[in-house]
């Protein structure tokens, strides 16, 4: 059986760092929980918020149940910090809720990758403030 392998592969370059931040971003923006689960192990952990979720499958039934509350969803990360096998960004995201009020999260995720470019362990820190629709910068 083939082993699955995401490029770039650890250790990371500030380059390789950057280019796996930026496929996260654009596959977390497909709002397709299919194609981001494809980034992490079959077994991966993470923590969201106060969440805990294990498995692509879990995280694609959790993507599933963001995005369905979580409308006009739109993200953008940026490198924190990288070493060897290890990612850390720092990200905001805004999204409308169903009652139509609008919300700016904030955060932090560390990222732990496999020999083969999978994440293995996500760990995220979020925190949401309300906004108003004017007050949108990710549009």
């Amino acid at each position: 059986m083939k082993k699955e392998k995401k490029y770039p592969l650890p250790p990371f370059t500030l380059e390789t760092a950057k280019i796996k931040v930026q496929m996260a971003e654009d596959a977390w923006n497909s709002k397709d929980p299919i194609t981001v689960s494809k980034a992490y192990t079959e077994d991966t952990e993470w923590r969201n918020r106060s969440q805990f979720v294990n498995g692509r499958k879990e995280v694609v039934d959790f993507l599933s149940g963001k995005w369905k509350t979580e409308l006009h969803y739109k993200l953008r990360k940026y490198l924190w910090a990288f070493s060897d096998n290890r990612i850390a960004v720092r990200f905001e995201y805004e999204y409308q809720n169903q009652e139509g009020q609008w919300f700016r999260a904030y955060g932090n995720e560390n990222w732990e990758f496999n020999e083969n470019g999978l994440i293995q362990k996500r760990y995220a820190s979020i925190n949401d403030l309300p906004i108003l629709e004017e007050e949108r910068k990710l549009i």
